[in-house]
């Protein structure tokens, strides 16, 4: 019996450390090598710099509360672009403290009656979305230009410019990265303050 026992527990002790240092160390270790030599720029967390340091991630959103720049979608995560707390708020839509935000947040952006996009008052399911859709930058274009002492049609020709399309045409949705139009922002204006 003890030999029986010896004899199938070798080959499942086998394949266990087979599959695991298969798919433990060099599965990982291949993809990392993949995504380093094909993929650096993603691979390393899409890293947007300026002046040789880190500003932020074209894959993470950033709180911009300043009239001269463009907002991006309210965030859930944690106290607002946490990464450690990625996640949506978990309130469903006939949650009060929902309605109440939300309600607070289209109190803010109401301007001459347009319509508000959602995304400038609803938060993405993960609370990092660094992407608002073209309708979001286009309604914040009058206020800061306004903020800034810009002409309006220089800075929603700066939105029409910055406008992302559908990977393969067909994938996603026409976007515009808050952080990325932000840049583009402070280079056009930076000789026009109010």
């Amino acid at each position: 019996m003890f030999t029986d026992l010896k004899s199938s527990l070798r080959p499942a002790l086998a394949m266990t450390l087979l599959f695991a240092l298969l798919l433990g160390i060099a599965y990982p270790l291949a993809l990392t090598g993949i995504g380093q030599t094909l993929f650096p720029h993603q691979a390393n967390g899409s890293r947007i710099e300026q002046n040789g340091k880190t500003i932020g991630s074209a894959l993470i959103g950033q709180s911009f509360i300043s009239p001269r720049y463009f907002h991006s979608r309210p965030s859930a995560a944690g106290k607002g672009y946490d990464g450690l707390a990625s996640s949506g708020s978990n309130l469903g839509p006939a949650s009060r403290a929902l309605a109440d935000r939300v309600a607070r947040d289209v109190q803010t952006l109401h301007s001459a009656g347009r319509p508000i996009p959602s995304d400038l008052v609803t938060a993405s399911a993960s609370g990092l979305d660094p992407h608002i859709s073209p309708d979001a930058a286009f309604y914040q274009v009058d206020r800061i230009a306004r903020a800034r002492g810009l002409p309006s049609h220089q800075v929603r020709g700066l939105v029409e410019q910055s406008i992302e399309q559908p990977i393969l045409g067909f994938l996603g949705e026409a976007r515009v990265n808050v952080l990325e139009i932000n840049r583009r922002l402070d280079r056009i204006g930076a000789n026009q303050h109010p």
